[in-house]
Formats: C-alpha cells, structure tokens, sequence
C-alpha cells in the first residue's frame, strides 16, 4: 500500500459517499485508475464496507451503556455467550477482553427502563455469566471517527 492508496482510505473514511471524481481529484489520480485502486482495497479486504452514521436518537436508542461482564472461564461457555451476543440487537459492539472484565460491551436502548429490561432479561440469564457491571455513558466526548491512516 502506498502514499496515494492511504490517501484514498482518508478520504472516503472521512466521506464514503464521495463519487469517484471527486475522489481522484482529491488525491490526485484520473478517474480511472482512483477506482481500480479501491476495487482493489476492497477486493483486499483493506476497504470491509461503506456505512451511514446515524443519529441514535433519531431511531430511539440514545441510551448508551458499557457493560463489563464476567463469564466463566471454559471454553463452552465462553462460545455460547459469544453466540448468544450475536441475536441481541441492542449489543452494538462487544468485546473479549484479557484479564478481568472478560468482556465489554456497548449497549445502545431507548432509555434506562429499556435497558433495565434488557439486563434481567437476556443479559444476566446468558449462560457463563457470574457478574455484570454497568457504566452509564453520560456524554460523549469524542465520536469515533475511523482510523488514523498515516503515510
């Protein structure tokens, strides 16, 4: 990957809708060669998707929650509760982590009865879970905004 590709990334991390034009002009290239080279960072796995970045509020879920879980240390449980993570759509990003917690999650609801509902429901009664902790997000200081893509 060189100085232009990088480029490429930066710019549609920052804007993923830029039309191909717009993309070459922005990093120097025609047209034609700017779009065999992100159909190749895409067929490379470099580029994993185009997304929106939408508002949680405008689609009820502005009631972010970390979650910090333990669940028992053996592998079975430990894949059943990763499984079960996967069919429930207010866990937004989740993660297995080194030492304690063994798991952190995102959680993103309506509002605090939602998310009450959710942890004695399907959180608390996941197989392998002995603790769950919950941090309120009460601001968000800065969004994420991709990756740093340096060069």
């Amino acid at each position: 990957m060189d100085g232009i590709d990088r480029a490429i990334l930066r710019e549609l991390q920052d804007d993923g809708r830029l039309s191909n034009q717009e993309l070459a002009a922005r990093v120097g290239l025609t047209p034609s060669p700017c779009m065999r080279r992100v159909r190749q960072l895409e067929q490379d796995g470099v580029i994993q998707g185009y997304r929106a970045v939408i508002d949680p509020d405008a689609v009820d879920r502005g009631f972010e929650v970390l979650v910090s879980i333990e669940v028992r240390r053996d592998r079975e449980a430990i894949e059943a509760f990763e499984a079960a993570l996967q069919d429930i759509p207010d866990v937004i990003e989740a993660y297995r982590l080194f030492g304690s917690p063994g798991c952190l999650l995102r959680i993103a609801v309506a509002d605090l009865a939602a998310y009450e509902r959710l942890w004695i429901e399907k959180l608390t009664a996941l197989t392998g879970v002995t603790e769950v902790n919950s941090q309120i997000i009460m601001k968000r200081v800065k969004e994420p905004r991709g990756l740093p893509v340096s060069g």
